[in-house]
């Protein structure tokens, strides 16, 4: 399942931040983004970007649908990593649960060899995190489904009272 809205608390926040503050360093990367697959810009560790971060999360979140696709067409699950290679600047993709996708900008400054091997375990790290985070948000959410009579009936009567005239 992939939400198409993040409720991500304090302690997973800095986890994750954490794990991809190491891989920025680690990989000797320029920046590190945390996207899911429907889009959504879910954190960026490293310098401001000089592009419009929202449209490019959109972008790779596309990228890595095409090439699902395209994975299907060939008889494979899906592509769990992707790389595109530019004459200045390169882009390794990785796949984590539940469709959250990590995106690694490098530069000539490392290579691709290091970044993939350093992804790896920043990938297996942000596996546990994600799945911990929909744990919690499934919780949360069962929680919030087993309201009884009284506190929905109250609820109605304070929304009521809001609107009266």
């Amino acid at each position: 399942m992939v939400r198409a809205e993040w409720a991500i608390f304090e302690e997973d926040y800095w986890a994750i931040n954490n794990v991809l503050d190491d891989l920025l360093a680690s990989s000797k990367a320029r920046n590190v983004i945390l996207i899911d697959r429907t889009g959504q810009l879910v954190t960026q560790c490293g310098p401001d970007v000089d592009f419009d971060l929202t449209s490019f999360a959109s972008l790779c979140a596309a990228d890595f649908e095409a090439n699902y696709q395209l994975a299907r067409l060939i008889g494979e699950k899906d592509f769990s990593t992707l790389f595109h290679q530019g004459a200045r600047d390169s882009m390794y993709l990785a796949k984590i649960n539940r469709g959250v996708v990590l995106v690694v900008i490098f530069d000539k400054e490392t290579t691709l060899g290091l970044v993939r091997l350093r992804a790896k375990r920043a990938v297996e790290e942000l596996d546990a995190i994600i799945e911990r985070l929909y744990h919690k948000l499934e919780y949360r959410n069962e929680e919030y489904d087993h309201f009884d009579d009284a506190f929905a009936e109250g609820v109605e009567a304070e929304i009521d009272n809001l609107f009266a005239d």
